[in-house]
């Protein structure tokens, strides 16, 4: 009788290495296939051009963001002219102190790319092979198909065309996609225009949105911890534009703005006389279990919170009820997807 192989539980083996490899710690997972996402005019671009020189260099990205793997990365940028893409390039290079001659950021110059035909499926494929990226950065996802969005069979057909790129080269897929215009009360990822399949087949997605003048970035990762609404900054040094993480205190929210998840947290535990599970926090917070966590492992690191058999609770000891935090921006936790406060 023709049966699928099976093995127990507790007799398959055991692998030393993280669950979670960075490619950019906290941003982009090793050999990830996923979105960056955002509604038009929230500098998706900017971003994705920032990861290219990050990988390609070396340099932190964002000036905040390690990167691990470094490597030569493939940039398919269908909407922005070349003479743009140089510029920004440059201006990126610029302010992460990197030799731009030297960077190794190649760029597909053909007008159009249309992944939904064997022709250009085929030329694509060959141009990997021959130039091995670590990582392949396409520009935005309308550009390269004429397939219906909305239609799960036909986007998944696609999609599936990259994951095999993915899996057959080693190479980390990044492709930028739109969210639909005033999405800001929806969860980032179910913000994209077109099929759910587009949220499920990420590994890493990243989501850019603007709050009046404030640009945030949230992380999405299959395998590790979440970020919610780092703050970003896009600055100009002479002629060179280029986005960095913005400084901000976490302790006082904006006028008119909504309070961070460690400012929420932080509320909460203030109008509490007992120790709370994180369970019990997620509850009364409203937020993601991973982004509790985050959170109370800055605060527990901060002194900000202390920690018993009962669960968590503010530190009282503190002379003042406010204090001043970091956001989370940094990857938090044992690289399994769990965090350990």
């Amino acid at each position: 009788m023709n049966q699928l192989p099976v093995q127990r539980a507790s007799e398959l083996s055991i692998d030393s290495a993280p669950l979670t490899q960075w490619l950019v710690e906290g941003l982009w997972s090793d050999q990830a296939v996923g979105i960056l996402g955002g509604e038009p005019k929230c500098c998706k671009s900017f971003l994705a051009l920032d990861l290219a020189v990050s990988v390609a260099s070396g340099a932190p990205c964002l000036r905040h963001f390690a990167v691990q793997r470094t490597g030569p990365v493939l940039l398919f940028p269908a909407e922005d002219s070349l003479v743009v893409v140089r510029r920004r390039l440059e201006g990126i290079c610029s302010a992460a102190c990197v030799g731009f001659q030297s960077l190794q950021v190649e760029v597909i110059t053909t007008p159009t790319l249309r992944l939904d035909t064997p022709t250009d499926r085929e030329r694509l494929t060959n141009t990997i092979q021959a130039r091995r990226p670590r990582l392949l950065i396409l520009d935005p996802l309308i550009r390269l198909h004429r397939v219906d969005e909305n239609d799960a069979s036909q986007i998944a057909a696609l999609l599936s065309y990259l994951r095999q790129l993915q899996r057959t080269f080693q190479v980390a897929v990044l492709v930028v996609h739109h969210a639909r215009k005033d999405a800001s009360a929806t969860r980032p990822g179910q913000a994209l225009r077109g099929s759910s399949e587009l949220h499920g087949w990420g590994d890493s997605n990243l989501y850019m949105r603007r709050r009046g003048p404030q640009l945030t970035l949230s992380t999405e990762h299959r395998a590790a911890a979440s970020q919610d609404h780092i703050p970003l900054q896009l600055t100009q040094a002479g002629s060179a534009l280029a986005l960095s993480v913005a400084a901000q205190d976490s302790s006082i929210p904006e006028p008119g703005s909504e309070p961070s998840a460690l400012q929420r947290i932080q509320q909460i535990l203030a109008g509490l006389d007992q120790p709370v599970t994180v369970q019990q926090l997620r509850k009364l917070c409203g937020i993601r279990t991973t982004t509790v966590c985050s959170c109370l492992a800055q605060l527990l690191d901060n002194g900000v919170v202390t920690r018993d058999s009962r669960g968590y609770q503010l530190n009282r000891s503190l002379q003042s009820p406010a204090v001043s935090v970091s956001p989370p921006i940094g990857p938090q936790g044992n690289g399994n997807g769990k965090q350990s406060p």
